[in-house]
């Protein structure tokens, strides 16, 4: 049975350069997502909704396969992150953030298999988040790049970003900041990580 690997298929979206920004347009897309507020790195809800995000996830896996006969690689983690002052994020006060975690799924993983899987879920994590749903989100015209070293230092790039790219190439921002985790934090150092940073926009 092949599997089908999300990030190969949308190799534009996952392969961001490193040191410089590129302009993309991003497609209609299926996310398991859940929202919630606070410091990602003490705030319970974020932790509990990672848990449920991979859970459901790997349970919608399992049933594709068993029930489609059609297997794939579950995503990397990724968030949107907003504020009601976005200045926020270059003095890293994150107790102010505002997130919706997500993965991205195959558009053949249905609301069938997203209500059952949830159901299994819920025997091993308890009440799921009210937040939890399958949806589509659409981003468009984007611009992003790659981030290689801790979360923490990701603020002179943004500040490039905003304020130098952005307005020098007759864009402006529209929707939420998006980041792609390609690194598993557990498992590698801080400055190695790998991080796509992206902006929804529009030309003026």
């Amino acid at each position: 049975m092949e599997k089908l690997d999300l990030k190969k298929q949308h190799k534009a979206l996952y392969n961001a350069p490193k040191g410089k920004f590129e302009i993309i347009d991003v497609p209609p897309l299926h996310y398991l997502q859940i929202d919630g507020a606070g410091d990602p790195n003490t705030a319970e809800d974020y932790k509990t909704g990672v848990a449920w995000l991979y859970s459901v996830s790997y349970a919608m896996k399992f049933a594709a396969k068993a029930q489609l006969g059609r297997d794939y690689v579950v995503g990397p983690l990724e968030a949107l992150w907003w504020a009601d002052d976005m200045s926020t994020f270059l003095t890293r006060k994150k107790s102010d953030w505002q997130w919706t975690i997500m993965i991205l799924q195959p558009d053949f993983v249905t609301s069938a298999l997203f209500a059952a899987a949830t159901d299994k879920a819920t025997k091993k994590l308890g009440t799921p988040p009210a937040s939890l749903r399958l949806e589509a989100y659409h981003e468009g015209l984007s611009v992003q790049t790659l981030h290689i070293g801790s979360y923490d230092d990701e603020a002179p790039t943004l500040a490039r970003l905003h304020q130098e790219f952005v307005p020098a190439n007759g864009l402006k921002e529209t929707g939420h900041h998006h980041e792609i985790y390609l690194s598993d934090p557990r498992k590698v150092a801080p400055e190695k990580l790998k991080t796509i940073l992206r902006q929804p926009v529009r030309r003026l």
